[in-house]
């Protein structure tokens, strides 16, 4: 009987990937709280939680069937990708089929906000989008017009990859981070959230 607590993830991928398969169930439940906890920040982009953690049990096992030591990083690391990009390759496709707005920001106008208040908060608001997703979406104050009008806005004005970024972001996740999701180079992931917080920051001002 294998002493799973004496192994490394890595070692213990090998020993899976040569078909042990009592690794298995080991691997799926160590990671099953990163898999829930990456649903509840992806759910807010429009995602069922349940769908979207069985997403990401499906990309954890797809990490753990394709990891190669030689290759990638840690096998942490190679999961979180992996987990990451099988449920928002979910979301994208479940919001294609509803055709739904995204619902993902609050309403600017607010009871007792003089202009002043307002603008700041306009100003602001891009860069409190990540804290906002530690909330349950009842928490989030939303006015369905406003929203819409700014749903319309945002397909305007950004490109495919402006979005893909501004979706990422909403999440946490950094530009690095992002940039691993998306299959991009840093720089241009960096570059293309800069345009994003400009765009947004006009849109929002």
């Amino acid at each position: 009987m294998i002493d799973f607590e004496k192994h490394t993830d890595e070692e213990l991928i090998l020993l899976f990937q040569d078909g042990e398969k009592s690794v298995e169930e080991y691997l799926l439940n160590k990671y099953k709280n990163m898999v829930r906890k990456k649903a509840g920040s992806m759910y807010i982009l429009g995602g069922d939680r349940d769908d979207l953690i069985q997403e990401g049990m499906i990309g954890l096992f797809k990490a753990m069937r394709d990891y190669d030591i030689g290759r990638d990083a840690s096998f942490a690391s190679f999961a979180d990708l992996c987990v990451s990009r099988q449920m928002y390759t979910a979301v994208q496709a479940a919001r294609r089929k509803k055709h739904a707005p995204l619902n993902t920001y609050v309403s600017l106008s607010g009871s007792g906000e003089n202009e002043a208040d307002s603008e700041k908060k306009a100003r602001d608001i891009l860069e409190a989008i990540p804290s906002l997703i530690e909330k349950n979406p009842e928490e989030l104050v939303i006015d369905q017009e406003n929203l819409e009008l700014l749903q319309q806005k945002i397909e305007q004005e950004l490109s495919s990859f402006e979005k893909q970024i501004l979706d990422l972001y909403i999440t946490g996740m950094t530009y690095s981070q992002i940039a691993k999701v998306l299959g991009r180079d840093e720089k241009s992931t960096d570059n293309g959230l800069s345009r994003v917080k400009m765009k947004l920051k006009k849109l929002l001002g």
